[in-house]
């Protein structure tokens, strides 16, 4: 419950917050397909859509943080993998593979909701292993470098979020 206070607006709408978050999705995804269409490299995943709901549109959420983006997006693409080629992609073994996934990004401390639906996809598609590389970690950094630029832009955004 006290997540839900800090993230969500307390009455009205705020323009320009919404300004910056539609101006940051827009900027990371158009970016990760124009990279996609230019180099031939795979960047774009459907994941990073919603990521970019919290990175621009939350982004004092702890659950937006490079951390969790990065670290999360990697670690459940692995799980999957790991689920995979152990146990193929049997509709129970894609779910122990999400139950794993979430269990170790809380064990690691890198809880990413949209990173959930990468063992899904990992194991209903069977990339290759450079599906790690390409798109999961280079389209996760590229996520978080453009939400640090976009949301420390603005005077009233700041990511990532400074411990103190």
């Amino acid at each position: 419950m006290h997540l839900l206070k800090t993230v969500q607006p307390t009455a009205g709408r705020d323009y320009r917050h919404i300004f910056w978050s539609w101006l940051g999705g827009a900027v990371a995804i158009g970016l990760l397909g124009a990279l996609t269409g230019y180099t031939n490299v795979p960047l774009l995943m459907a994941p990073f859509g919603a990521s970019c709901v919290l990175v621009f549109g939350l982004p004092e959420s702890p659950l937006a943080q490079p951390r969790n983006v990065i670290g999360g997006h990697t670690l459940t693409a692995l799980t999957g993998f790991i689920f995979l080629y152990l146990f193929g992609d049997g509709w129970w073994a894609i779910g122990l593979a999400v139950g794993t996934a979430i269990a170790l990004m809380q064990l690691t401390r890198t809880t990413h909701p949209p990173a959930g639906a990468n063992p899904i996809l990992v194991m209903l598609s069977a990339p290759t292993a450079s599906f790690l590389l390409f798109p999961v970690l280079s389209g996760a950094l590229l996520v978080v470098f453009v939400g640090i630029l976009v949301n420390n832009i603005s005077t009233t955004r700041s990511y990532p979020l400074k411990k103190g």
